[in-house]
């Protein structure tokens, strides 16, 4: 009985675990970021894997929101980011934070 019960507490506590990435990549899909970006893949920007990577162990969350909100260019090539002013702040923090955690 007891294993049954830390069976279901351990996947429980799985499913909490993964249910940010899904809220995550809804956000992606629900704000267009997909239009451009893959998750592993690029398609007109990077992918997020690769923006995970180039950034990691830095402190970029508010450069990128900013990135994000006002576009930008030069970091990974000639093709320019559009803005993105009409994301939501708590979105906007949600998803960078997402796509760094890549």
């Amino acid at each position: 009985m007891k294993k049954t019960w830390l069976l279901a507490g351990l996947l429980g506590s799985g499913l909490l675990l993964t249910a940010p990435a899904h809220a995550s990549e809804a956000l992606a899909k629900k704000n267009n970021c997909m239009t451009c970006h893959g998750i592993a893949n690029k398609v007109v920007g990077p992918a997020f894997k690769d923006i995970a990577t180039k950034y990691k162990g830095q402190n970029v969350q508010a450069k990128l929101e900013e990135k994000v909100k006002k576009g930008g260019a030069g970091s990974f090539g000639p093709i320019p980011m559009s803005p993105n002013p009409q994301v939501p702040d708590a979105e906007l923090k949600q998803l960078v934070k997402w796509v760094l955690a890549q």
